[in-house]
Protein backbone atom coordinates (compact mmCIF):
# COMPACT_ATOMS: atom_id res chain seq x y z
CA UNK A 1 0.00 0.00 0.00
CA UNK A 2 1.36 3.64 -1.17
CA UNK A 3 1.71 6.29 1.95
CA UNK A 4 2.12 9.90 0.53
CA UNK A 5 5.72 10.82 1.83
CA UNK A 6 6.07 14.20 0.85
CA UNK A 7 4.53 17.35 -1.07
CA UNK A 8 6.54 20.29 -2.48
CA UNK A 9 4.68 23.70 -1.95
CA UNK A 10 6.01 26.78 -4.22
CA UNK A 11 6.24 29.83 -1.85
CA UNK A 12 7.17 33.32 -1.91
CA UNK A 13 9.11 32.76 0.75
CA UNK A 14 10.06 29.30 1.70
CA UNK A 15 11.15 30.24 5.52
CA UNK A 16 8.51 32.47 6.51
CA UNK A 17 5.87 30.21 4.82
CA UNK A 18 6.97 27.13 6.95
CA UNK A 19 7.47 29.20 9.59
CA UNK A 20 3.65 30.19 9.15
CA UNK A 21 2.39 26.32 8.88
CA UNK A 22 4.65 25.14 11.59
CA UNK A 23 3.15 27.78 14.07
CA UNK A 24 -0.06 27.16 13.25
CA UNK A 25 0.05 23.61 13.51
CA UNK A 26 2.05 24.14 16.85
CA UNK A 27 4.86 22.42 15.55
CA UNK A 28 8.51 22.67 14.20
CA UNK A 29 9.98 23.80 10.58
CA UNK A 30 12.67 21.37 10.29
CA UNK A 31 15.75 21.90 8.76
CA UNK A 32 16.89 23.01 5.42
CA UNK A 33 17.27 19.97 3.11
CA UNK A 34 18.68 20.66 -0.57
CA UNK A 35 16.70 24.09 -1.59
CA UNK A 36 13.52 23.05 0.57
CA UNK A 37 12.13 24.02 4.02
CA UNK A 38 10.20 21.42 5.72
CA UNK A 39 7.38 20.97 8.09
CA UNK A 40 6.88 17.71 9.08
CA UNK A 41 2.59 16.62 10.28
CA UNK A 42 2.05 14.02 12.69
CA UNK A 43 1.96 11.04 10.31
CA UNK A 44 5.12 11.75 8.51
CA UNK A 45 4.14 13.43 5.66
CA UNK A 46 6.67 16.48 5.04
CA UNK A 47 5.46 19.53 3.26
CA UNK A 48 8.80 20.68 1.79
CA UNK A 49 8.34 24.73 0.37
CA UNK A 50 10.45 26.01 -2.02
CA UNK A 51 10.79 29.37 -2.70
CA UNK A 52 9.45 30.02 -6.52
CA UNK A 53 8.21 33.02 -8.73
CA UNK A 54 5.68 31.19 -9.84
CA UNK A 55 3.06 30.32 -7.16
CA UNK A 56 -0.22 28.60 -7.91
CA UNK A 57 -2.27 28.44 -4.92
CA UNK A 58 -3.97 25.48 -3.96
CA UNK A 59 -5.78 23.60 -1.08
CA UNK A 60 -4.12 21.77 1.52
CA UNK A 61 -6.32 19.93 4.38
CA UNK A 62 -4.89 18.73 7.71
CA UNK A 63 -6.87 15.99 9.86
CA UNK A 64 -6.10 17.59 13.95
CA UNK A 65 -8.12 16.29 16.62
CA UNK A 66 -9.66 18.37 18.57
CA UNK A 67 -7.54 19.71 20.93
CA UNK A 68 -4.94 20.46 18.17
CA UNK A 69 -8.28 22.33 16.58
CA UNK A 70 -8.53 24.20 19.52
CA UNK A 71 -4.92 25.84 19.83
CA UNK A 72 -4.34 25.98 16.25
CA UNK A 73 -7.87 28.11 15.95
CA UNK A 74 -6.86 30.17 18.93
CA UNK A 75 -3.78 30.77 17.23
CA UNK A 76 -5.15 31.60 13.89
CA UNK A 77 -7.55 34.42 15.94
CA UNK A 78 -4.36 35.91 17.53
CA UNK A 79 -2.77 36.07 14.48
CA UNK A 80 -5.57 38.24 13.03
CA UNK A 81 -6.29 36.11 10.12
CA UNK A 82 -9.45 35.94 8.43
CA UNK A 83 -11.51 32.46 8.36
CA UNK A 84 -14.13 30.93 6.67
CA UNK A 85 -16.55 28.03 7.07
CA UNK A 86 -16.38 27.19 3.36
CA UNK A 87 -13.88 26.85 0.99
CA UNK A 88 -15.43 29.66 -1.48
CA UNK A 89 -14.93 32.00 1.69
CA UNK A 90 -18.70 31.53 2.79
CA UNK A 91 -19.28 31.73 6.25
CA UNK A 92 -16.36 34.64 7.05
CA UNK A 93 -15.82 34.08 10.85
CA UNK A 94 -17.36 30.99 11.29
CA UNK A 95 -16.35 27.52 11.29
CA UNK A 96 -18.57 24.53 9.88
CA UNK A 97 -19.56 21.07 11.62
CA UNK A 98 -19.64 18.88 8.72
CA UNK A 99 -19.41 15.00 9.37
CA UNK A 100 -20.10 15.78 13.33
CA UNK A 101 -16.76 17.21 13.40
CA UNK A 102 -15.20 21.12 13.30
CA UNK A 103 -12.99 22.77 10.00
CA UNK A 104 -12.08 25.98 9.19
CA UNK A 105 -10.41 27.73 6.12
CA UNK A 106 -8.02 30.12 6.26
CA UNK A 107 -4.96 31.37 3.92
CA UNK A 108 -1.41 31.36 4.27
CA UNK A 109 0.93 34.14 3.07
CA UNK A 110 1.00 32.83 -0.54
CA UNK A 111 -2.83 32.75 -0.64
CA UNK A 112 -2.72 28.76 -0.56
CA UNK A 113 -6.04 27.76 1.20
CA UNK A 114 -5.41 25.32 4.29
CA UNK A 115 -8.28 23.81 6.38
CA UNK A 116 -8.80 21.82 9.25
CA UNK A 117 -10.73 19.31 10.36
CA UNK A 118 -11.57 17.10 12.71
CA UNK A 119 -13.61 14.19 11.21
CA UNK A 120 -12.75 13.15 7.64
CA UNK A 121 -14.93 13.72 5.00
CA UNK A 122 -17.44 10.76 4.54
CA UNK A 123 -17.50 9.57 8.30
CA UNK A 124 -21.14 10.34 9.29
CA UNK A 125 -23.73 12.58 7.01
CA UNK A 126 -22.94 15.70 6.54
CA UNK A 127 -24.86 18.30 8.83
Amino acid sequence: MAALNHIIIPAKDKDASAKFLAGILGTDVKPQWGPFRPVQTSNGVTLDFVDSKDVRTQHYAFLVDDAEFDAAFVRIKQAGLAYFAGPHKEGPGEINHHWGGRGVYFEDPNGHLLELITKPYGTLPPT
